[in-house]
């Protein structure tokens, strides 16, 4: 495979240039072995036409007819990747890359994807970096049996709507399960990977149950693995109190730490206490007996399905509970790899790490040395975390029949320095999950944004 990188000019009709004539550099037609004077089959994304090439002595550029730039969403000054392959007389440009978002706000031009228009920036920066297109595009833009995509890029320090062909590749950054399940947007992704053979990555959400109960599949696995299952009657409350001091119950689609009951037997007696995080903070409360506790949550079980597990001795910094996020991503090669881990501690009196709920940032290092460990079992630790992460993504890409790049994994040590699982999160943040940054560079792309790139380019085949 060949490849090299042009920049695209858009041209005014000329009697040498119109929509089925483009004319490139001189140089990198001769290096690729690109035939000029005849005609080739042109690919963007889904969109291919044939085109006659015509050289000219340019370095390093692409020309294009306004009409055909405007059918398919090519800006003035964009960089692209040209894969010539001889075989099928094809000269690929791109690659295409789309992300599918939740919501676009017309009414504010500067941020028109709320609090993610700034990581669209950032991955539309890196994108040029590489010759690379991208282009974003919110569920009422898809639709079933499409041809072509209305979607926004971003160009010249503005944002545009434009026509694009289907992606080569598709991010799914749809961050509500309501958006993902729409029928248009299950249609549209089952449509594109048939049709035009587009790959989409993070294409769906992973609940707590399905997560621990594939991973359970795999036996190697089973020392991260607190106990933990399908919340469904008292009888299983009552089991699991006997084998464990403490339970937690946490919605299987939660996040953001809401809606996660903590429960904890006191003393010698019968007396249990239950804490409850919601939008409003902790609530604590006192019961009498197990049986009670459970009558106080049936309610809940009605609305909510929730995950009984195991509850941990997690380490702890001055009292506050400490827990790590891994974030795990396929590179350039299409392998797991581990992009960043993070510290999570804790705010007072709070028993979940999340930043939404007072918690703190903290280099793993710093992290377990505010829980008293010794610096060589310091490192022993940092390497299971590291391990257990990738084990933990493999594990999930055997057991479970979805296309993921990208992970969010949460991990506790407890006081003896054992690795255990929390969670898993498919659509990890890209505010508190990646390397603490002590660079004020502001457009600085992130090693996690870099990252996504590259394995879109790998997917794609450029």
């Amino acid at each position: 495979m060949t490849r090299s990188k042009v920049g695209v000019t858009i041209q005014s009709t000329s009697i040498f240039l119109d929509d089925r004539t483009v004319v490139l550099s001189e140089a990198i037609a001769r290096k690729w072995k690109v035939p000029s004077n005849q005609m080739i089959n042109m690919r963007f994304g889904s969109y291919q036409q044939d085109v006659k090439v015509v050289t000219a002595a340019v370095p390093n550029s692409l020309r294009v007819d306004p009409a055909l730039a405007s059918k398919i969403g090519l800006h003035q000054g964009a960089r692209l990747t040209i894969n010539y392959k001889p075989t099928s007389n094809t000269m690929s440009i791109g690659p295409l890359i789309g992300v599918m978002i939740s919501r676009v706000n017309a009414s504010s031009p500067s941020r028109p994807f709320g609090p993610i228009t700034t990581f669209c920036k950032e991955l539309t920066d890196a994108c040029v970096h590489v010759g690379a297109s991208v282009c974003f595009f919110p569920p009422k833009e898809m639709h079933a049996n499409p041809q072509s995509l209305s979607a926004y890029s971003y160009a010249n320090g503005t944002w545009s709507k434009k026509t694009f062909p289907i992606p080569n590749v598709i991010y799914n950054r749809l961050t509500s399960r309501k958006y993902e399940n729409m029928p248009n947007v299950q249609q549209f992704m089952k449509d594109v990977k048939s049709r035009y053979g587009t790959e989409i990555f993070n294409e769906k959400y992973l609940n707590k149950t399905e997560v621990f109960d594939a991973l359970r599949k795999d036996s190697t696995l089973h020392s991260y693995l607190p106990e933990s299952h399908l919340f469904k009657n008292f009888q299983m409350l009552k089991s699991m109190a006997a084998r464990h001091n403490a339970l937690f119950l946490k919605p299987i689609t939660g996040s953001l730490g809401n809606g996660i009951i903590r429960i904890r037997k006191e003393g010698l007696g019968e007396a249990y206490t239950a804490h409850s995080t919601s939008l409003a903070g902790v609530r604590r409360q006192t019961f009498p007996s197990l049986l009670a506790v459970f009558q106080s949550i049936s309610g809940k079980l009605k609305t909510q399905r929730y995950q009984i597990q195991q509850g941990l001795d997690l380490i702890t910094a001055e009292g506050n509970p400490i827990d790590f996020r891994a974030l795990v991503q396929r590179g350039e090669k299409g392998e797991w790899e581990i992009t960043s881990i993070v510290g999570r501690i804790a705010g007072s009196q709070h028993f979940v790490s999340n930043l939404a709920r007072g918690g703190t940032l903290s280099t793993v290092p710093e992290a377990l040395a505010k829980a008293g460990f010794s610096s060589p079992t310091r490192a022993t630790i940092i390497r299971k975390l590291r391990k257990s992460s990738l084990d933990i993504a493999k594990g999930i890409e055997t057991q479970i029949q979805s296309h993921f790049g990208e992970l969010g994994i949460d991990l506790a040590v407890d006081r003896s320095g054992r690795v255990w699982l929390l969670e898993v999160n498919s659509k990890p943040s890209k505010d508190d999950n990646t390397a603490l940054n002590t660079d004020n560079n502001k457009n600085k792309i992130r090693p996690s944004v870099r990252t996504l790139v590259k394995y879109a380019r790998y997917l794609a085949k450029y």
